[in-house]
């Protein structure tokens, strides 16, 4: 009898370990709305009023109340340098210790560290922002056709030039022609002016840095000085357009809307709605759906877009033939790197450029674009 109940017993102890395989094998429970912890690294403070990370952060709040979460479910590290991998490293342990169930990282260069951590830690979801890696379980990036408001901004900017008889644009640039996400940018806003004012040309100047306070307002006044009507930018915080403003020249922003603090200069700034991708990628860890696939959407999934024109000061039908080209890239009519544009030494391109090559081949100027 004795027998039989230790054979009854081992039976029951093996069924039990079944049972837990079949649960998950020891591995980390998809979180419930309640339990969830969300962490994100900013470059910048989250407390900032315009720019990149103010950006993210208001579309990381977004999510927080689309979701319902309360403070208890996210943790925020902010002012956490990209170019200091020591701080990126021990802000990302601190979101790791602290059991987060899934880790936004929002600047470029926190990618390689990113990297490593998802390799160390299989059971936690790391999301990127912009960059090209990712891997297969548990690591993606994020990013969009910011392109697509660029090129707006261009027709902004155009019609301004135009009016007053100047077909000199600036583009304050955090990175030369071998960044992608930059140079296409670039291009896309070239792109945009020239289709109003033929005759528009577009000045780079550099800073090297995605965070650059001091280097982007020099950069601006380099650009106006050298005789640029608009100022455009690629960089994280607001001073191109308080340069132009100072200066008595005219502005596109990135980011944010930065009419508020330079409102006799800044026609439009191309905006993310980042609260569009937070919300999503919560939601499917919450469900158990989040997959490491890369996120990339334009306009048309509402994740971009160009904040509104400032009627006061922009040229005469600025409003209306924006609408009309967003509406023709939203449907698909208008390409904004389609067959037949020409590279600044004259080669012509002969097919629309993949997703692949937007996000990872320009690294050319566009006819009309050259560095100051």
């Amino acid at each position: 009898m004795k027998k039989i109940v230790k054979i009854i017993a081992l039976v029951l102890s093996v069924s039990m370990l079944f049972a837990m395989a079949a649960c998950g094998g020891g591995n980390k429970q998809e979180p419930k709305k309640n339990d969830i912890k969300v962490g994100i690294m900013h470059i910048t403070s989250k407390d900032d009023t315009s720019g990149y990370t103010y950006a993210h952060q208001k579309g990381f709040m977004e999510m927080v109340n689309n979701i319902g979460l309360t403070e208890d479910n996210y943790v925020i590290k902010d002012s956490i340098s990209d170019t200091d991998v020591t701080a990126t490293k021990q802000a990302l342990q601190e979101l790791v210790d602290a059991d987060c169930d899934i880790i936004f990282a929002t600047s470029y260069n926190y990618m390689d560290t990113v990297e490593s951590f998802a390799a160390e830690n299989p059971d936690i979801i790391f999301s990127h922002c912009s960059g090209y890696k990712s891997n297969e379980t548990n690591f993606n990036n994020y990013f969009g056709r910011i392109y697509e408001a660029r090129y707006l901004s261009g027709i902004a900017a155009g019609l301004k030039a135009k009016e007053l008889g100047n077909p000199m644009l600036g583009y304050v640039a955090a990175m030369d022609s071998t960044n992608s996400e930059v140079t296409g940018g670039i291009d896309a806003f070239a792109l945009g002016a020239q289709s109003v004012y033929p005759e528009a040309q577009v000045k780079v100047k550099v800073t090297g840095s995605w965070y650059d306070p001091e280097g982007e307002t020099a950069a601006a006044k380099a650009l106006i000085d050298a005789g640029c009507c608009v100022i455009a930018q690629h960089c994280d915080t607001d001073g191109p357009q308080t340069t132009a403003r100072d200066a008595g020249v005219f502005g596109c922003g990135y980011n944010s809307d930065m009419t508020d603090i330079a409102p006799t200069s800044h026609l439009c700034a191309p905006v993310w709605n980042w609260g569009a991708y937070y919300t999503d990628a919560v939601q499917k860890v919450i469900d158990g759906t989040w997959k490491a696939v890369n996120y990339y959407e334009g306009m048309k999934a509402g994740l971009i877009d160009l904040s509104p024109i400032n009627e006061a000061i922009a040229a005469p039908g600025t409003k209306e033939a924006v609408e009309t080209a967003k509406a023709q890239i939203i449907d698909g009519s208008l390409i904004v790197f389609n067959q037949g544009i020409v590279k600044a030494d004259g080669t012509v391109i002969d097919h629309a450029l993949t997703d692949a090559e937007i996000t990872g081949g320009i690294n050319y100027y566009l006819q009309g674009v050259s560095l100051l």
